[in-house]
């Protein structure tokens, strides 16, 4: 009989599940609790409930440059790595050449390469150049790193697409542009937009690459890592994340039933 449905195996499996659970969501209930703490320290026990490190958050203006600094470069390199993603993922999925399997292992090597040694690597790319320091470089730096997230995304939606669709588009007088806009765009619209946002989730939280190619204004990874060293910033720290975290939780489950809801409609449609 198999352990797994047993009733003391399905037991098991049910206290490992809710163990992993803890451990990977304790952390960001602790940082809740802290950030109504009324003391300055995040010690225990709790010394009152307060709001006053949001308000200060509200009222840092160098804390929401930082976080818009990051929206603007990570909307920046998401865009230009979804569409690399959608472009290089179409020319492997729909082409048979040589060497196609080292053309795809070339583009998913960023995913394997220390972001340290990528950054340096790209800080000497651009001293060469001659290229000054700005969120123009971060975001290039991101879109290094994005576009393999968005291929892996992209390429198993395409592989499930009937290659038929586009060669029937093709005999009805369409064009490959339009035969993209019309057919394949929509048929993978859910993985764009999961690759959109994988992509943007890294960008906005990625530190190394950016610490090395960032220019006069910082992001808000490397504010944060820098207002860490000092302890009376470490309450407004604690409130900017928790209300990052919530946002970014909102955001996934929309776009998470959003996705779903348009597999759905396509699955009817066909």
């Amino acid at each position: 009989m198999d352990v797994a449905l047993s009733t003391n195996g399905r037991r098991l499996m049910r206290l490992f599940f809710a163990l992993v659970l803890v451990f990977l969501y304790a952390p960001i209930a602790i940082l809740l609790v802290f950030s109504f703490n009324k003391a300055s320290v995040p010690t225990f026990p709790l010394s009152g409930f307060t709001l006053h490190w949001y308000h200060d958050f509200l009222t840092n203006s160098e804390l929401q440059a930082s976080l818009e600094t990051s929206a603007e470069v990570a909307a920046i390199s998401s865009v230009i790595a979804v569409a690399l993603g959608i472009l290089a993922s179409i020319g492997i999925s729909r082409s048979r050449f040589r060497g196609r399997g080292l053309v795809t292992a070339v583009l998913l090597i960023p995913l394997v390469i220390p972001l340290v040694v990528l950054g340096i690597s790209l800080l000497l790319l651009f001293h060469v150049l001659g290229i000054q320091l700005s969120i123009l470089t971060i975001a290039i730096g991101h879109v290094v790193i994005s576009v393999p997230y968005t291929i892996l995304v992209l390429l198993p939606r395409l592989g499930q697409i009937d290659s038929s669709l586009a060669e029937a588009a093709y005999d009805l007088g369409a064009g490959p542009v339009t035969t993209f806009r019309r057919v394949t765009l929509p048929l993978i619209l859910p993985a764009v937009v999961s690759a959109f946002l994988i992509a943007f989730t890294t960008s906005f939280d990625e530190y190394a690459v950016a610490s090395f190619v960032v220019g006069t204004r910082p992001t808000f990874p490397i504010y944060l890592y820098s207002a860490l060293r000092f302890p009376s910033r470490l309450p407004q720290v604690i409130a900017v994340a928790v209300v990052v975290l919530t946002l970014s939780m909102v955001v996934v489950v929309a776009a998470e039933l959003w996705r779903r809801q348009a597999e759905a409609r396509l699955e009817a449609a066909a």
